[in-house]
């Protein structure tokens, strides 16, 4: 079987590992993403430009929502604070 050259995520599976990695445990939290815009000319060759608009991608994160969407999950639902023991004194 030939190992998989690529891994797809669901935009809540990337939500959801940025606020285990974050500690998060609280609140409503969707996918951030920030894009740029840069222009230039590009074409097949020097005498064949056109002018192209460049949308890199800046920045990756997660920001406050106020309820789950596609895009939105529930910090307590998908990272649910570690339980404690419980210690009985005898």
């Amino acid at each position: 079987m030939a190992e998989p050259s690529q891994i797809i995520f669901s935009y809540k599976e990337v939500v959801e590992a940025l606020l285990k990695k974050q500690g998060i445990h609280e609140g409503v939290w969707a996918l951030y993403i920030k894009f740029g815009l840069a222009a230039m000319n590009s074409g097949p060759s020097e005498s064949d430009l056109h002018p192209t608009a460049l949308v890199p991608v800046l920045e990756i994160g997660v920001q406050k929502a106020d309820k789950e969407t596609n895009i939105a999950v529930d910090a307590a639902n998908v990272n649910p604070p570690a339980r404690t023991a419980v210690r009985r004194n005898k």
